[in-house]
């Protein structure tokens, strides 16, 4: 195990010192962001590090910094230190995102952030997000005459 790593009772979670992403992945959960924005519609933040207070609140606070956008918007606010992370979603994206959505999205994240892939946990849980946000496609069967 690399230097920089912290080892944890019953689960052992890689922590790089310094920067928390590679460029490389940056890029990944940027593109990850603008195809979960392209395939249902909605606006997606993510917000990685120590909250300023509660893990929730934090992302009630950065939802609401959204203003206007904010109904359309999913907000993922992770804490890695703490191991913890919480989906919140506007009221439109609500629509479309429900409990267990999150869940599932919430559970493609975990899963990688038990291997020690931040950056992979959320490129996955965005994917999870944006295939279960989905609009329906309408069907439109007009007669014409």
């Amino acid at each position: 195990m690399p230097a920089n790593c912290v080892r944890r009772p019953k689960r052992v979670v890689a922590v790089p010192a310094g920067e928390a992403f590679s460029g490389g992945q940056v890029h990944a959960i940027e593109r990850a962001i603008a195809h979960a924005h392209a395939e249902s519609g909605l606006n997606y933040s993510v917000f990685v590090g120590a909250p300023e207070g509660d893990l929730r609140e934090q992302g009630r606070r950065l939802l609401g910094a959204l203003g206007d956008g904010a109904h359309d918007s999913v907000v993922v606010v992770i804490d890695p230190a703490q191991r913890r992370l919480e989906i919140l979603t506007g009221s439109t994206a609500a629509r479309y995102l429900d409990d267990r959505a999150t869940a599932l999205g919430a559970m493609s994240m975990t899963s990688s952030f038990t291997a020690g892939d931040l950056a992979g946990g959320i490129v996955a849980g965005l994917h999870t997000l944006s295939e279960h946000a989905r609009h329906p496609r309408t069907l439109h069967t007009g007669s014409g005459a």
